[in-house]
């Protein structure tokens, strides 16, 4: 695992506030520099993280229906802007001969696949990919809506328009029946 660069990032920092004619030794800004380097250790720690990893855990069970996970909240920083993005993801596959995994261990794959300098669309395949290598189901699809803010702070400025993206694998790829299934209980409440 590759440490983070606290002092590095402090000193960008610090050069970034001065660029923008910001005096970084004024009583506000003082430990800004410090702040921004935790955060941004925090909010990258998921490139030092396998997401696979946790379909190592796995159990076995008399089910091969669906499983879904839905409303898993989760937040990640743009890779062309650096700025957050945020939303919802929604995690499902069917198991393949009972292979289960632990419901958190969804959560825990999409947390850590946001957690790095990302795209949505990005996001959304690894998760998939992950699940399809590591518990070879029959089929797994992920959705995730989120709002840019690289959208509603700058360039168009359209606060509260969404992004979706889906991403099908195994029978989810040709099968717009199952699908629909799944977004349909999306929409539950």
């Amino acid at each position: 695992m590759t440490a983070v660069d606290l002092h590095k990032i402090e000193n960008a920092v610090k050069m970034i506030l001065e660029a923008v004619g910001e005096d970084s030794s004024r009583e506000g800004l003082i430990e800004t520099p410090k702040r921004v380097a935790k955060m941004y250790a925090e909010m990258f720690e998921g490139l030092h993280q396998d997401p696979k990893e946790y379909f190592k855990t796995i159990f076995h069970e008399d089910h091969e229906e669906l499983v879904l996970v839905k409303d898993i909240p989760f937040h990640s920083m743009c890779e062309h802007h650096l700025v957050p993005f945020y939303g919802k993801a929604h995690v499902a596959y069917i198991p393949r001969n009972g292979v289960v995994t632990g419901l958190s261990k969804l959560a825990r794959a999409v947390e850590t696949t946001a957690r790095r300098p990302q795209l949505q669309e990005r996001i959304t395949s690894t998760i998939a990919d992950s699940i399809m290598e590591m518990l070879n189901p029959y089929g797994a699809y992920v959705v995730i809506e989120a709002e840019h803010m690289c959208m509603t702070m700058r360039g168009i400025k359209k606060p509260g328009a969404k992004t979706i993206t889906a991403v099908a694998r195994g029978v989810y790829e040709d099968d717009a029946v199952k699908r629909s299934e799944i977004h349909s209980f999306i929409q539950m409440t």
